[in-house]
């Protein structure tokens, strides 16, 4: 269903209306309910959002092929709202590069036993605060390949606009939950008999080359990698829960690599 934007006052615009990530995380319906909401950018990105099932509240699209594209993407149930360049980037406060952005309700995120039964390869992201960040490991667990992420409390938002669009939306197909405390993190671990190495400059760290090693020769026990925030990296806690410290071996003095880097490197040898 078209709706031209002529003007700025109906207030089913309100989800595009300068509104930042956390405002909209909190959003409710006008009952007081619902999961919150969160935006997709691109055509190709609320595809993937559609595709995993994520239900689309509107989308804003600028007039001619992009409204086109998300009319035969959502169908005529979902509001389409179609306008011009500047007036649409007065109401969002940036320019839809990308043609179009849909609102989209946040799905229920799966419990951490769920999601990593039977998983052989699986990502922890703790304190990781850089939306970038979150975003391009998403896109090289989705690539190079992992069964799942784990996000700690402090993690930012892989749900954020800024993480969805660096991860070209595979943060919508890659299966992630929220932990808990690190205790509890390692007991679901462990029941799930998943052994957890530590990325960190520790003494005695392990090279990435001996630890993948030690996985090709035991292929069917499942493994965690466990990378830390920017520049302070992991805490005490995360690298005493973890049954083994590993670094990437490095040159010229350099002591390690942007965390995004290292998930990749460490994904990459572990595959």
């Amino acid at each position: 269903m078209i709706v031209e934007v002529d003007g700025l006052d109906d207030p089913r615009l309100a989800d595009y209306a300068h509104r930042t990530d956390v405002a909209l995380k909190k959003s409710v319906d006008r009952f007081g309910e619902g999961p919150g909401l969160y935006l997709a950018e691109s055509a190709i990105v609320l595809e993937r959002a559609l595709a995993a099932g994520h239900r689309p509240r509107s989308v804003l699209a600028l007039r001619g092929r992009p409204t086109e594209q998300a009319v035969a993407l959502v169908g005529d149930a979902v509001p389409v709202f179609s306008g011009p360049d500047a007036l649409l980037a007065e109401l969002t406060g940036y320019a839809l590069h990308r043609g179009l952005i849909g609102s989209l309700e946040r799905p229920d995120l799966p419990t951490v036993g769920e999601l990593i039964r039977g998983a052989r390869r699986v990502v922890i992201l703790e304190d990781v605060v850089d939306p970038t960040n979150v975003g391009a490991i998403f896109r090289s667990v989705a690539g190079i390949g992992a069964d799942a992420v784990l996000v700690t409390p402090r993690c930012a938002d892989p749900l954020y606009r800024r993480a969805i669009r660096v991860s070209m939306g595979t943060v919508l197909q890659v299966p992630w939950t929220r932990t808990g405390d690190w205790r509890s993190l390692r007991a679901e671990l462990d029941a799930a008999g998943v052994r957890v190495a530590a990325l960190a400059l520790e003494p005695g760290a392990v090279d990435l080359r001996e630890l993948a090693a030690r996985a090709a020769a035991e292929p069917s026990t499942p493994l965690a990698i466990v990378l830390g925030t920017e520049g302070a990296g992991l805490t005490r806690e995360a690298i005493d829960a973890a049954d083994v410290v590993v670094r990437i071996p490095m040159r010229h003095g350099v002591d390690s690599l942007n965390v995004a880097a290292t998930a990749a490197v460490a994904m990459w040898a572990l595959a």
